[in-house]
């Protein structure tokens, strides 16, 4: 049973598509956040987590570093998924903070103007928490135990190598 969730974990096509869907996710939000950066400065100030003077260069600095961690995740280069970690750390921490005070905003995942603000931030808080918590561990046990399967073949390789040769000497 365990070798066989194992073999689940490591199948390469699981872990591309959720790799490549969370990628997307983070690049839409990104460029959507992009495309109007002063009424996602306008949601951010409602947090008032941010000083007034900052707040142009979160407005596009965000965004920018969600793109830049979501296209590393689509192509798959390292340190992007530990970015996406960071990233989705930081979401739930001002989420779960807006949501302790009680603030009246939109979550500004994918762009402003919610209509039912306090719903749109327990939606976000909970669906960060699942991709933290779920996602993010399946994404990371899939790439260590395909990283521990091709090195486990790739040691057979050099002992089938090395028997190879004794043989051919005989």
């Amino acid at each position: 049973m365990i070798g066989k969730m194992r073999s689940i974990i490591a199948w390469v096509w699981p872990y591309r598509m959720v790799r490549i869907g969370l990628a997307a996710l983070f690049i839409y939000g990104g460029i959507i956040k992009l495309i109007d950066p002063r009424a996602f400065a306008r949601t951010i100030s409602g947090y008032d987590l941010v000083p007034e003077m900052f707040l142009p260069a979160v407005a596009v600095g965000l965004p920018i570093m969600e793109i830049t961690a979501g296209i590393g995740l689509l192509v798959d280069i390292r340190g992007s998924l530990t970015a996406i970690a960071s990233l989705l750390g930081l979401f739930v921490l001002v989420l779960g903070c807006g949501i302790t005070l009680d603030i009246n905003v939109d979550c500004g995942c994918f762009g402003a103007d919610d209509l039912d603000k306090r719903a749109s931030l327990t939606r976000a808080f909970w669906r960060d928490v699942v991709l933290a918590g779920i996602v993010l561990p399946y994404l990371y046990a899939s790439r260590r135990m395909r990283s521990n399967l091709s090195s486990v073949a790739e040691t057979a390789k050099e002992a089938s190598a090395g028997c190879n040769k004794s043989w051919s000497r005989k």
